[in-house]
């Protein structure tokens, strides 16, 4: 990391949001942007109940993205790396229709067990909290949540305060078009830092010892609802190794 910038915003009046400058030698793609080479669907997690985990959701490469949604009403499921990871930061860029819960999923086991960077994109959910997903739901950070539309949230008492104020939220964040998402694990117990256009999110250290040291890096469309006709989209995937 090399230095931290300040975003100005026209429409802000000059509201500075503090954005940071990476290094980023040393990234490797993980996604060649024509198929699903170096990934596997998995239908063992709890989001593949519908379909009796015969099947783990729909995912296809659609537009140079990883394109995902409910296969049938209900079903999901995770695309997870045939690689395993133990330290490492990954970046990659998010459209996803607003309505269809996803995340990603950090060191995660075939059935969906992970610490999750959270893309709970949606009515009162958020982007970049922290989730121990299949890990009792601990932990359970977020510092903001979406309200009733993709422009409207509410910030919240977090360990990280929000870096972005309602009132700055329509400005940072552009739907419809491609975010970068970004997060960084290292050590076991882990520390976990999430940033949203190079902006950080949410910074947390685990106290227990409780999940492994490697898993896969994976992507999700949640179950329940139905949400066929929704997806979600990930492109430039990239991932630096720490150690």
């Amino acid at each position: 990391m090399l230095s931290v910038a300040a975003m100005t915003s026209p429409a802000l009046h000059a509201a500075e949001i503090a954005r940071e400058t990476f290094d980023d030698t040393g990234f490797e793609s993980i996604f060649d942007g024509k198929t699903l080479d170096g990934w596997h669907v998995s239908t063992k997690t709890g989001h593949s109940r519908a379909s009796k985990n015969t099947t783990g959701g729909k995912w296809v490469v659609e537009d140079g993205a990883i394109t995902g949604s409910q296969d049938i009403p209900a079903n999901g499921g995770i695309i997870i790396t045939d690689k395993q990871y133990g330290d490492f930061e990954v970046v990659l860029k998010m459209k996803n229709d607003y309505g269809p819960d996803s995340g990603l999923f950090l060191r995660s086991t075939e059935d969906g067990k992970a610490w999750q960077y959270m893309i709970d994109y949606h009515n009162g959910g958020n982007v970049a909290g922290i989730y121990g997903e299949g890990l009792g739901g601990k932990p359970h950070l977020r510092n903001y949540d979406f309200l009733d539309a993709v422009t409207k949230i509410k910030t919240k008492d977090a360990p990280v305060a929000a870096p972005v104020s309602a009132e700055e939220w329509p400005e940072f964040w552009k739907h419809g078009e491609w975010n970068e998402l970004r997060a960084r694990i290292e050590g076991n117990p882990p520390t976990i830092t999430t940033w949203i256009n190079g902006v950080k999110f949410m910074k947390w250290t685990e106290t227990e010892l409780r999940h492994p040291d490697k898993g896969g890096i994976a992507l999700q469309v949640h179950g329940g609802g139905n949400f066929v006709d929704q997806y979600v989209r990930y492109k430039d995937i990239k991932v630096k190794v720490l150690k």
